[in-house]
């Protein structure tokens, strides 16, 4: 498992580029963020590449998969973030689902799904892997459709394709559903990224009611070797709340060594 500083929660108030300096200094080699549009792609490619950083991804450009009216939209946003991600050198994209428009269930699910499948040939040419996200309603995106992972795998088993995963965000599912460790190990195969912070009040991880050195203690023991990313707003100095995950990354280290 390898950690990625995700920099416009970790180093949410400044530039991406000293950001990416942040990174390099804090002893970390990947990173990823948000959302590409509104960024200068070609000075982050530049930057990174001097720091000898890697991308690990970022979001595409639209999430609106409930709704079958927006799915065209959903698919040259995906097509143009391809294109971005591949000058990144990044290995997969986030959606979300998209809000629930109020439609019967089972008609947004199949919306998803259909959206899903009419992007695997694209995702599977390309060789990157799309993350569907399962957010929280109740206290950071109220109003989201997908919040449950247990039918974000139901989803991705409908969908079948290599090239679609589930990105597991620790903090959101706490809030969701809990019963992390045993919902994240069992179903680990169908996950392409994890993301993780602190909850209640998604701070740095060692401050919350969760156990994470536990829960990627699991997570290596299972066998997972994908991107865990750090996506915590900090409650204190950045460098010192990274301390303690570079000792948690040197501890893994040591186990996977052993």
């Amino acid at each position: 498992m390898t950690f990625s500083i995700c920099i416009d929660a970790v180093f949410n108030k400044i530039d991406s580029l000293i950001a990416l300096e942040k990174v390099k200094k804090a002893g970390f080699q990947t990173y990823e963020f948000w959302l590409w549009e509104n960024r200068d792609m070609d000075a982050l490619v530049k930057k990174a590449k001097s720091l000898g950083l890697v991308c690990a991804g970022f979001c595409t450009k639209s999430f609106d998969l409930t709704n079958p009216e927006r799915r065209e939209t959903f698919l040259l946003g995906l097509e143009e973030s391809i294109v971005q991600a591949k000058k990144m050198g990044a290995s997969f994209l986030i959606t979300q689902s998209g809000n629930d428009t109020n439609e019967a269930r089972h008609f947004q699910e199949r919306s998803i799904i259909e959206g899903l499948k009419a992007a695997a040939p694209m995702l599977e040419a390309s060789g990157l892997t799309l993350l569907l996200e399962p957010l929280n309603g109740k206290v950071d995106h109220p109003g989201i459709y997908l919040e449950s992972s247990v039918e974000g795998f139901e989803i991705l088993g409908c969908v079948d394709s290599p090239n679609i995963k589930l990105l597991f965000d620790i903090y959101h599912q706490q809030i969701t559903e809990g019963d992390i460790i045993r919902q994240i190990t069992s179903h680990v195969g169908k996950i392409g990224h994890i993301h993780c912070a602190a909850n209640p009040g998604r701070h740095e991880l060692d401050s919350g009611e969760l156990d994470f050195p536990r829960i990627f203690a699991a997570l290596d023991l299972a066998g997972y070797k994908g991107y865990c990313g750090i996506e915590y707003f900090p409650e204190r100095d950045v460098v010192e709340g990274l301390k303690w995950l570079r000792g948690m990354n040197h501890s893994l280290s040591n186990q996977a060594g052993s």
